[in-house]
């Protein structure tokens, strides 16, 4: 199966409408002149980004968008009409390249945000148009211009605050879920999320910031193993990664550790920036051990990591601490307008 956060498609705006070529007829005046009216201007193409749409997929299906011909004109100097613009509505977030140049022709960032990426052709004259004091009565027309047409390279980058770093099964997708009104696919198996999920956690009145949980990375990713590859560019755009760990993992060969270093290892081979960010350790699944022996793991796994940033003990099922983790990440968002982000040590 493709996993599709990139897409290719064609877009050709409407050809301008013809010219008319036409001269008054009425009674008494046998000889009124040219009054062809000119053609209408072709539809353009344009992008339109929306919220609720988190990949690329629709567009294996549908791949050429085309602007409605204009209409052509007529007699009594009337105007044919314009055509209709194709308006092709794509994720917030999504880049938009020309394939042949590689130019960028926008970023769209925000929700409503519209990029004009074929413009239409106009529309042709009428006769009218093309009298003179030695041509009274012209039977020249235009045609009609061709619209703009274009090859388009897409690529989405999830526009969020918060991202989820994880193994598959670390319970990113239960956390999401928990304390945003995000519903992705929930299973005990690995690779449940094949697409980037948005979630919207509200704190307070006024008070809010959207988490991404990304599919789960493996060792190997930045290579182009697992799934992850495809979707470790949505974390650049974050502001903080919530890295969770499974203090309880049900293979007993498994190590949180080991694991652990594997998913600092490929953030760093992919992007030194993505490195960078501010990275938080999330210990999750503590309602899996009794309360002491959870503590003193997740202080166990820290130390082994020689991790010094801040750090959660939590259950994603049970809700447990996740309201003193999106409080300090909400304070953090806040904090980053007035202060340099800090890196959390590895």
């Amino acid at each position: 199966m493709k996993f599709v956060d990139e897409a290719r498609i064609k877009v050709q705006a409407g050809n301008g409408g013809r010219g008319s070529t036409s001269f008054r007829r009425e009674k008494f005046v046998p000889f009124g002149g040219p009054d062809g009216g000119d053609g209408g201007h072709g539809g353009s193409v344009l992008l339109r980004a929306a919220e609720g749409i988190n990949t690329l997929a629709d567009f294996r299906v549908e791949r050429t968008f085309r602007g409605e011909h204009g209409h052509p004109g007529s007699g009594n100097g009337c105007t044919g009409r314009s055509g209709v613009d194709a308006c092709v509505t794509v994720p917030v977030g999504t880049i938009v390249r020309d394939a042949e140049t590689q130019e960028t022709l926008g970023d769209l960032t925000r929700a409503g945000e519209e990029l004009l990426v074929a413009k239409g052709g106009k529309g042709g004259w009428g006769n009218t148009r093309f009298k003179s004091s030695t041509n009274r009565a012209p039977r020249q027309f235009g045609p009609g211009l061709p619209g703009e047409r274009r090859t388009l390279e897409l690529e989405l980058k999830v526009i969020a605050d918060v991202g989820l770093l994880g193994l598959p099964n670390a319970g990113k997708s239960t956390l999401i879920s928990a304390v945003s009104a995000a519903r992705p696919k929930i299973a005990d198996y690995p690779f449940t999320t094949l697409y980037p999920n948005l979630g919207v956690v509200y704190v307070g009145q006024h008070r809010s910031f959207v988490m991404a949980d990304i599919p789960g990375l493996i060792e190997g990713a930045a290579e182009g193993a697992g799934l992850g590859i495809r979707f470790l560019k949505h974390l650049q755009r974050t502001r903080v990664l919530l890295h969770l760990v499974d203090i309880a993992p049900i293979d007993p060969d498994a190590d949180p550790v080991r694991d652990a270093r594997a998913i600092i290892a490929e953030l760093k081979k992919f992007s030194p920036d993505l490195a960078a960010k501010p990275r938080w350790l999330v210990l999750n699944k503590r309602d899996l051990l009794p309360g002491e022996e959870a503590e003193a793991r997740a202080a166990e796994i820290a130390r082994r990591l020689r991790y010094k940033g801040p750090k959660f003990l939590i259950s994603a099922v049970t809700g447990e601490g996740t309201k003193e983790l999106v409080g300090a990440v909400m304070q953090h968002i806040e904090a980053q307008a007035t202060r340099p982000a800090v890196t959390a040590s590895t």
